[in-house]
């Protein structure tokens, strides 16, 4: 058996594989590419392909595929096979470097959101030679990004490594004017959180509602949920401590750091956090993540809920982004020291990311913003949708000195009395957690915990890397034509934290007087989807990023046009899962139980006279009234979405969905929820909440 150390990385193409199969010479060559983005020589790559190849087949792989990241959230993959024809009738293995470098699948299926007609269907994929290429069942994938024929990206990877670049240009600005000569590249480095539900997977095929939403759509108020806060951090059930085991070898084959694994508040809910690493690569890993849960839970008789809200009245699942900035020479850009308030370098690239989150905070709303995650911002175990930025007591008093001129004192740090001799003593953290902040510093970096589970990482940290690069780009403008650098530096610190300090807050984001508050400091509060997504386009937005390289105007159209597109599917498709669950299973079952409890009513009244019909009499009144309103509320979001038609655009579309369809849909769940609660359950046709939320044991 397999040691962990064995195990890991052994169905990647990493490092230590290119250095054993690759001459000295194509190697060097490669990691030029890798690390400074040089170009790639034809010969390179087919010195590469060729070694690659060979190590796909030593590994039982008979085809390849460019793996990649189109804008539907998830990934994509055409498998061709390695064979040739032999003169002799035979096949021979053949994989060559222009097959490494460049793919070309058919584009005309995937969302372009009017980059190009449906006709115009040739897209070209790219290998992104700075994430290795892995196997996958008897697959070599290779990661790449994908662009239409005109060169616009059609995925999340492209805009990806688009901002990383941006980021990295200005950083290295910054970090020459330190006197950092050493430096080659600033990276960006991300470890995404991942929040999930485990269900009996044969419970889950009798919910219509999640296996075409991926939540449940119709649902009563189990008699326990979370109030007990017993499953969190408790002890693993035996069925799920199984999947979690075969889950990580199988990340661990494909070089995901896996590290973290433990039950999360809600019943059913669990998380895996990973290390963090490169951001192209966390993201990589992350959808990785996200479709090997889904197979192994499969495995297990299990299914994996990845949507943000599936249970109503439980805690929904996030994604927290640990984001942070380091050099090649492996210095954290965000870690503070032993004083920071000494350290100036860190102070400057710290006040980057509170003027980028403050200057961009409805960017990184959007970037968050999908159907399934509006029902989980501002509930209590999710941020509000309000941006902001938690620092902590001592930076927050580091800034107040600095913005006042004043010398800041310095606090010891004080050793915890935890009352028990036999535990160690140990240095309290300067900063506290603050789990209701959407922007939190956590020591070295920060965490953003808008994301949702479903969502691609790529989203989020286009926009955090776009936003630094912009900040950074400012400060170098500045300080590049500054007679006095320490003065200037100073002088920029200062007028930072005074020009955006509306963004810190380290109270309380649930209480309702923040949310007041933060409308009083002119913060961005888009609660849905529709209010946050045109914003995209605001020139602001479209200046900045265009700017830097990462969008082209046409490029923003699309996405903007894409993700509302995405929202109004997202909804129709659950109102109409929810009007055929209504009329061929939930009416039909009432009115079979409420024709039951009829006969029984008649038949006592015949033949027992003597004894009441209270709950008879009760129970067909209120079941009769509530059959009524089944029906009609049907109806009203059936002719709520036909309505949708007549919609001009995809926004006006979004906003009838927002103040017309989603109210129907919540009159509908209403009336069929109190009816479960008086149907027997021999009569209902779905796993209740309570065979969801407790049925694997």
């Amino acid at each position: 058996m397999q040691t962990v150390t064995e195990l890991f990385g052994s169905n990647v193409f990493d490092d230590r594989v290119m250095k054993a199969n690759l001459s000295a010479k194509v190697y060097q060559s490669l990691k030029k590419t890798i690390d400074e983005g040089k170009p790639l020589d034809l010969s390179v790559a087919n010195a590469v392909a060729t070694a690659m190849k060979d190590w796909a087949l030593s590994k039982g792989a008979t085809h390849f595929t460019h793996w990649f990241q189109p804008l539907t959230g998830i990934t994509a993959e055409k498998h061709d096979s390695f064979i040739s024809p032999a003169p002799d009738g035979r096949v021979i293995m053949e994989f060559s470097g222009k097959e490494l470098i460049q793919g070309e699948p058919d584009a005309s299926s995937f969302p372009s959101g009017g980059i190009r007609a449906t006709f115009e269907a040739r897209g070209y994929t790219a290998w992104d030679p700075t994430s290795y290429a892995f196997i996958k069942g008897k697959t070599l994938c290779i990661p790449t990004a994908f662009c239409s024929y005109g060169g616009e990206a059609l995925d999340k990877k492209t805009p990806l490594l688009r901002s990383m670049e941006a980021l990295n240009t200005q950083a290295m600005r910054i970090l020459k004017l330190f006197g950092k000569d050493d430096v080659k590249c600033v990276r960006t480095s991300v470890g995404p959180e991942q929040e999930y539900f485990l269900v009996d997977k044969a419970m889950f095929e009798k919910r219509r509602d999640l296996v075409c939403c991926g939540r449940t759509l119709f649902g009563a108020k189990p008699p326990k949920g979370q109030e007990m806060e017993d499953h969190y951090f408790g002890t693993i059930k035996p069925r799920v401590a199984a999947f979690m085991a075969e889950l990580n070898e199988e990340l661990w084959k494909l070089g995901v750091l896996a590290k973290t694994e433990h039950n999360e508040v809600a019943p059913a809910q669990h998380e895996l956090a990973p290390i963090y690493t490169t951001t192209n690569v966390a993201c990589d890993h992350n959808q990785l993540m996200m479709e090997i849960m889904q197979r192994i839970a499969t495995k297990h008789g299990l299914a994996c809920l990845l949507h943000e809200k599936p249970f109503a009245g439980v805690n929904g699942s996030g994604k927290h982004n640990n984001w942070s900035m380091a050099t090649d020479t492996g210095v954290n850009l965000l870690s503070p020291g032993d004083t920071p308030h000494e350290n100036a370098q860190f102070l400057l690239f710290l006040c980057a990311v509170i003027k980028a989150v403050d200057d961009y905070q409805d960017l990184l709303r959007i970037s968050v913003a999908t159907a399934g995650n509006d029902h989980r911002l501002g509930a209590n175990e999710a941020p509000p949708a309000v941006v902001s930025i938690f620092l902590g007591d001592e930076l927050t008093a580091i800034l107040e000195a600095i913005e006042k001129d004043l010398p800041y004192a310095g606090k010891e740090k004080t050793t915890l009395k935890l009352g028990v001799d036999v535990l160690p003593k140990f240095p309290r953290d300067t900063t506290d957690r603050n789990r209701t902040s959407p922007f939190a510093f956590t020591g070295n970096k920060f965490e953003f915990r808008m994301l949702g589970s479903a969502n691609s990482i790529s989203c989020t940290n286009i926009m955090l890397n776009s936003a630094v690069a912009e900040s950074l780009k400012t400060y170098a403008d500045r300080l590049e034509k500054a007679e006095d650098f320490s003065s200037a530096l100073h002088d920029m610190i200062k007028k930072t934290i005074k020009d955006h300090k509306r963004i810190l807050f380290n109270g309380n984001g649930y209480d309702d007087k923040w949310i007041k508050e933060a409308e009083k400091r002119g913060l961005c509060n888009y609660r849905t989807t529709p209010d946050c997504m045109p914003h995209l386009l605001d020139k602001k937005n479209v200046d900045m990023l265009t700017s830097h390289k990462v969008f082209t105007e046409k490029e923003l159209e699309s996405r903007c046009e894409i993700m509302l597109d995405n929202y109004c599917k997202t909804v129709v498709i659950e109102a109409n899962t929810m009007s055929d669950m209504v009329r061929k299973q939930i009416l039909p079952a009432v009115e079979k139980y409420l024709g039951e409890v009829s006969k029984t009513s008649v038949y006592k009244q015949q033949f027992v006279p003597t004894v009441s019909c209270a709950y008879e009499k009760e129970t067909v009144l209120r079941l009769s009234a509530l059959t009524e309103s089944i029906f009609l509320s049907c109806k009203e979001l059936e002719e709520a979405v036909i309505r949708l038609a007549e919609c001009k655009n995809t926004i006006e579309e979004s906003y009838a969905i927002r103040d017309t369809v989603l109210g129907k849909m919540s009159a509908l769940r209403v009336a069929v929820d109190e009816a479960e609660t008086m149907t027997a359950e021999e009569y209902w046709p779905f796993p209740s909440y309570c065979d969801l939320l407790f049925g694997v044991r």
